[in-house]
């Protein structure tokens, strides 16, 4: 994988897609082998090394992970305040992150105030709001309708267009086959080009 593609990948329940994304960001390790990411090889990387890789990685969980009693703009600003941004630095991110995912008018919600989509965007902006180069989407769509579905893919398919590199794990093949990217699948812990 070059940077700047966007790649699905595709397998069955219990196949390991969520474990190759952990392994991608270091959540993991591999028991044999090696894992390079961004010229870094996560296997002899610890402590503030592999914390810097992990700036330059956005990631989407399936199950959002909003700080429930924080709006949408604090569960957004909450990554830059983590890394140490001042507050200037912060503000002047937040409104194009929020406009990408298309929740301004939303800033002021708190998370059970939102649809599951909208929770999702709030998740994708702030996997975004320190601009990584590696985007990393478990199941993204996986708890939403059709529409909120592609919604979420349409906003990921913008953000590969200004150079970031996505990889989404996902089980709908209808939405492979509307995006148009290429896909692998993952089976027995090998990944096998997909035939459309």
């Amino acid at each position: 994988m070059k940077r700047g593609d966007f790649l699905f990948i595709t397998g069955p329940s219990g196949s390991g897609k969520s474990t190759l994304l952990k392994l991608l960001y270091g959540e993991e390790r591999v028991s044999s082998g090696d894992v390079i990411v961004d010229d870094c090889n996560l296997n002899e990387i610890r402590g503030d090394r592999l914390s810097h890789l992990r700036r330059r990685i956005g990631i989407v969980f399936q199950d959002y992970k909003l700080i429930p009693r924080r709006t949408v703009t604090e569960n957004v600003a909450f990554v830059l305040w983590a890394q140490g941004f001042p507050r200037k630095e912060i503000n002047r991110r937040l409104q194009p992150a929020l406009k990408m995912v298309g929740l301004v008018p939303k800033a002021t919600c708190f998370p059970d105030e939102l649809s599951g989509g909208e929770q999702q965007r709030v998740s994708i902006a702030r996997a975004i709001v320190n601009t990584p180069p590696l985007l990393l989407a478990d199941e993204p769509t996986g708890n939403l309708d059709p529409d909120n579905s592609w919604q979420v893919i349409k906003i990921l398919k913008k953000l590969n267009t200004i150079g970031i590199t996505v990889i989404v794990t996902t089980h709908d093949e209808s939405l492979i086959r509307l995006s148009n990217h290429p896909a692998v699948q993952l089976r027995n812990g090998q990944l096998y080009r997909s035939k459309r």
